[in-house]
């Protein structure tokens, strides 16, 4: 099958799954000299000729690929944006901008994201001295945001947190492809912040099913996301000080970019 052939949100599949391994790729459905570039080096690693043609063969890897990075598949997507009662483009537009598209690590853990406010918070939940926390290594504990590392160097934010509170550590961080925070695991169903944490683990899938039960729990924000109200999802997603990094703007551009590349018969 030749790769001009394909439409544009299968190119977008098509580069979350080369990205793991033949990136850099920006993850925006164009199928540019980068994305054909990657594609070339796929075959060659798969001993298959480099013509950055989709055949057989390269399908099948492709395919291999995505199932062992357990990634999220259209059909997967499809099923929540009508669930949601969104189109597609929507839940593109989110998880483009919480994770540039991607749920998973290279490495092959979730991305998260450490919140050392929250921290605070769920110290004072748990009835432990967050004060006194937060003076040993404010770092992990504050009362502000804050201490990114970014990446996998999150993972050792979380570490140095999981000496202090296993539980308030995993509550505190945004987990997998939406971010979803893990304190709202009661809410979303689970038996407890370490179940809610395995399944972010199991797979870009559980992801979005933690994303659209979160969704299904608020209906303002639900409504939010139905009308596009860019401005009152982000605050009701990432908090009153979404406009520090224009979340609205991005969702907003997000979502007219990822609209042009699906046709209206499909969205």
């Amino acid at each position: 099958m030749s790769t001009q052939g394909i439409g544009n949100e299968d190119v977008f599949y098509l580069q979350r799954t080369l990205l793991l391994r033949d990136g850099p790729l920006e993850l925006d459905g164009v199928f540019g000299e980068k994305t054909k570039s990657a594609l070339e080096s796929f075959q060659r690693r798969h001993g298959i000729a480099d013509t950055g043609v989709i055949c057989s063969r390269t399908r099948e890897m492709l395919e291999q690929q995505a199932r062992t990075f357990h990634l999220l598949g259209k059909a997967d997507l499809a099923d929540a944006a009508a669930t949601l009662g969104v189109p597609r483009s929507t839940l593109y537009a989110v998880m483009s901008v919480e994770t540039a598209g991607l749920g998973f690590l290279l490495d092959g853990r979730p991305k998260i994201l450490f919140e050392r406010h929250i921290m605070y918070r769920r110290l004072l939940c748990a009835g432990l001295d967050a004060n006194a926390c937060a003076a040993r290594d404010p770092e992990i504990v504050n009362t502000r945001p804050g201490g990114y590392a970014g990446g996998a160097a999150e993972y050792e934010r979380l570490a140095r947190a999981i000496t202090i509170s296993r539980t308030a550590a995993l509550e505190s961080c945004s987990w997998g492809l939406f971010q979803v925070m893990g304190f709202h695991w009661q809410l979303l169903g689970y038996a407890s912040v370490q179940r809610f944490v395995e399944a972010m683990e199991e797979s870009e899938r559980r992801q979005l099913d933690a994303f659209a039960a979160f969704i299904h729990g608020n209906p303002a924000l639900h409504r939010a996301l139905q009308a596009r109200n860019w401005a009152n999802f982000a605050e009701g997603y990432n908090g009153r000080n979404y406009r520090a990094n224009a979340y609205d703007v991005r969702l907003a551009e997000a979502y007219a970019h990822f609209d042009a590349l699906v046709s209206p018969r499909a969205a």
